[in-house]
C-alpha cells in the first residue's frame, strides 16, 4: 500500500466506521493484509491441486507409458485419489469466496459487524478467523440450524 492508499484506506474508514466497529483503522489494515496473504496461498494450493488431480495419471507418476493400470483397483484408487482432491479444491474455492468477501465487508466499513445480530464480532474470533461473518453465539446458532426464523406450522 503506497502512503496515499493508506491514508484514504484510514480516512475513509475513520469516517465510516465511527459507532459501528470496534476495531482501529490498524486492525483493520491488518486483517486486511492477512486476508490476502491468505488468499493468494489458497490461489497458488488450489492450482497446484487442480494440475496434480486433473492432469497427472497414475502412469505418468510411475513414469509408466502405458495408459492401463497393472491391476483394477488401481482405476478405484486413481478416481478416489482426484475425487478427494477436487473435494478439496471445492472446499478451498469456497474459503476464499468468504475471504473476498470479508475484504468486501472492510471496503464497505460493514467487516467486524455480525450479520445477523448487527453487534460487534469480537477480536479474538476475527483474529482466529478473520473471514467470520457471524459472532460466536449466531454461528453457533447456524450451525444447529437455528436461524432464528419463524418455523413453518401444520
Amino acid at each position: 500500500m503506497t502512503e496515499n492508499q493508506k491514508k484514504a484506506f484510514e480516512s475513509k474508514h475513520e469516517q465510516v466506521n465511527q459507532g459501528k466497529s470496534h476495531l482501529t483503522v490498524e486492525d483493520l489494515g491488518n486483517i486486511k493484509r492477512l486476508l490476502l496473504a491468505k488468499s493468494a496461498e489458497i490461489m497458488g494450493d488450489v492450482d497446484l491441486m487442480e494440475n496434480d488431480a486433473l492432469k497427472k495419471t497414475r502412469g505418468d507418476a510411475a513414469g509408466d507409458l502405458s495408459a492401463m493400470p497393472i491391476h483394477m483397483a488401481d482405476i478405484g484408487t486413481d478416481n478416489y485419489e482426484q475425487e478427494f482432491a477436487l473435494g478439496l479444491v471445492g472446499s478451498e474455492r469456497n474459503l476464499l469466496r468468504e475471504i473476498n468477501d470479508a475484504l468486501q465487508r472492510i471496503e464497505e466499513s460493514t467487516y467486524g459487524i455480525c450479520e445477523d445480530a448487527g453487534e460487534p464480532i469480537g477480536k479474538a474470533r476475527l483474529e482466529a478467523n478473520p473471514w467470520a461473518r457471524c459472532c460466536l453465539a449466531c454461528a453457533s446458532k447456524r450451525e444447529k440450524g437455528d436461524s432464528g426464523a419463524a418455523r413453518f406450522e401444520q
